[in-house]
């Protein structure tokens, strides 16, 4: 097992970091930098596997299913910060996107130690939260080979639920258990095996992509704004104030006027200002429209 951790190249030694110990903190920078570089190139060449992973997303989704993040350690970590970014960004339900980590939620501030090696963890932890054919499974893992993540894919593909798997290395193991894989080789890292750095970098831009992606394409986006924020506290009602005077033109005062009046749904107030409706009549045209605000509201 040691000699199969060694040869992959998330554990290889860059040839560019040899002399970092002796290097000056402008120089220990300045290599960092350039290999960061190297990361959204390589997420690039991936971007047809990320593409149908979006696809398996939005389809989950629209059959009223979930997308499940499982990891351990950073992996997981990295899972759980892009979930509980949805709801307050596109007005999700919690549960619509979910975070899972080996060793449990306490896992993220402190490491439990083993619990990633232990594939029926996995499976148990998928299974306490229901998951059904509906949903899509995403297993994280930078080396491709840890049994937490290989447990969870398993079960989730055995009971016909979607998976993707996430690694940096090729031909991985977790690849092997996913319907898509998304194998995104940034090459050795800085710091040999700290996969923290290059590979965490990668991962989350390709998370991020996926829920944003996949949010967009559900009409949670108007333009480039997020027209489904959830207005929760004092700066989310000044963003959706601003998107309302942004697309409306309107003034600070009317735009809130307007916001308050909807409940504090930006989409609705858009579509009540600019084609002077109710608030009534704009929850019909938006459920008429799927929720897109593009094809609610009327053309000029």
């Amino acid at each position: 097992m040691e000699q199969e951790l060694s040869g992959l190249t998330t554990e290889s030694r860059n040839e560019g970091s040899m002399k970092i110990d002796v290097a000056e903190p402008m120089e220990i920078l300045s290599i960092m930098n350039q290999e960061d570089q190297k990361i959204a190139l390589a997420v690039q060449q991936v971007l047809g596997d990320v593409e149908n992973a979006v696809k398996f997303t939005v389809n989950s989704f629209r059959k009223g299913g979930r997308l499940i993040y499982v990891g351990a350690g950073t992996s997981g970590r990295l899972g759980v910060l892009d979930a509980v970014e949805c709801p307050p960004t596109f007005s999700t339900n919690p549960d619509m996107v979910q975070g899972i980590m080996a060793g449990g939620q306490h896992a993220f501030v402190k490491a439990v130690e083993g619990a990633e090696d232990n594939p029926e963890l996995g499976e148990k932890d998928l299974k306490e939260i229901q998951l059904t054919a509906n949903d899509t499974v995403i297993g994280i893992a930078a080396s491709g080979r840890t049994p937490y993540v290989i447990g969870a894919l398993k079960y989730a593909r055995s009971i016909g639920a979607k998976t993707v798997s996430l690694t940096c290395n090729k031909n991985s193991l977790v690849s092997k258990e996913a319907d898509q894989s998304i194998e995104v080789v940034v090459g050795p890292e800085v710091l040999t095996g700290s996969t923290r750095l290059k590979a965490a970098t990668a991962h989350k831009m390709v998370l991020n992509m996926i829920s944003t992606s996949s949010m967009i394409l559900l009409g949670k986006a108007y333009e480039n704004l997020m027209v489904d924020v959830h207005v929760s506290n004092h700066k989310l009602k000044e963003r959706g104030i601003g998107i309302i005077m942004k697309v409306t033109k309107t003034t600070y005062e009317l735009a809130k006027e307007k916001l308050e009046a909807a409940d504090n749904q930006v989409k609705l107030a858009i579509l009540m200002m600019e084609d002077n409706i109710t608030k009534e009549e704009a929850v019909k045209r938006l459920e008429t429209a799927n929720g897109y605000v593009r094809k609610a509201i009327l053309p000029k």
